[in-house]
């Protein structure tokens, strides 16, 4: 990869049109994903949404040859899980709906789970250390900070809860393109990787397993499982580093803090 690009005023501010836009593609979603519903009408309706509504673009279809507008990972899904049009969601399902926006010609990336009616307690447990995890890596992102400080704390996080990081996906730099400098590991070294400075806008999507952090891919090329068959969780924001911290540019309203 090359260098981080650093964005400037102009840009940030393209780039935080397109998180709000995104955020409001989330909140569409509440009242949609219920048990009952394919994963393939949320596909749709995501595009519908976010073309129609939003006069934007779903910027994952197409990407690398990809057919859909999102990602639908349920369960032992660790991510990039593909629409169908017979699976359903059941109750006891947990599910990340990965979605990533273009809006004048910036990307926003965000991931979100859902708990699909009556939970397991340990599936919940899990879905929630994920999202604490990520929180844990963004709340240290200021200039000066290492990209190892961020996985650093993801890391610790997850292994104070006996679960473990999935080490072949990582978060990313995002802008004009999808997939940007840096690489943003989700576990590693305090001190170490790349300086954060201000400007510089990336993801943060650390997928968290039950049993062990090893994964392998299925026939489709896409859809990639825990190897163990134990669940898995991943949330995701995109992340702009400022003069003195962070802004998280896909906030969600529930998440205002």
């Amino acid at each position: 990869m090359n260098r981080p690009i650093i964005k400037t005023p102009a840009e940030q501010e393209l780039m935080r049109e397109s998180g709000r836009l995104l955020a409001r593609v989330f909140a569409m979603l509440d009242d949609f994903v219920t048990p009952g519903v394919t994963t393939m009408e949320i596909d749709r309706q995501v595009e519908t949404f976010i073309t129609r509504d939003l006069k934007a673009r779903p910027a994952s279809k197409g990407q690398y040859d990809y057919p859909y507008s999102l990602n639908t990972s349920i369960n032992e899904v660790v991510c990039h899980g593909m629409p169908s049009a017979s699976r359903k969601l059941k109750s006891g399902d947990i599910v990340n709906l990965d979605i990533t926006l273009e809006k004048n010609g910036f990307i926003a990336d965000s991931s979100k789970m859902y708990m699909i009616g009556e939970v397991q307690p340990a599936a919940r447990k899990l879905v929630q250390a994920t999202y604490d995890a990520m929180w844990k890596g963004i709340e240290i992102v200021r200039p000066g900070t290492t990209l190892g400080d961020i996985g650093h704390a993801i890391q610790k996080h997850a292994d104070s809860h006996g679960y473990s990081v999935v080490r072949e996906y990582c978060g990313h730099g995002i802008g004009r393109e999808m997939h940007e400098a840096p690489q943003v590991l989700h576990f590693g070294r305090p001190g170490t990787g790349e300086i954060l400075k201000e400007g510089m806008t990336f993801t943060i999507e650390p997928m968290i397993n039950q049993g062990t952090h090893k994964t392998k891919t299925k026939k489709d090329g896409w859809t990639v499982i825990t190897r163990d068959k134990k669940l898995s969780a991943q949330w995701e924001h995109t992340i702009l580093v400022t003069a003195d911290g962070f802004e998280v540019l896909t906030l969600r309203q529930e998440e205002a803090r």
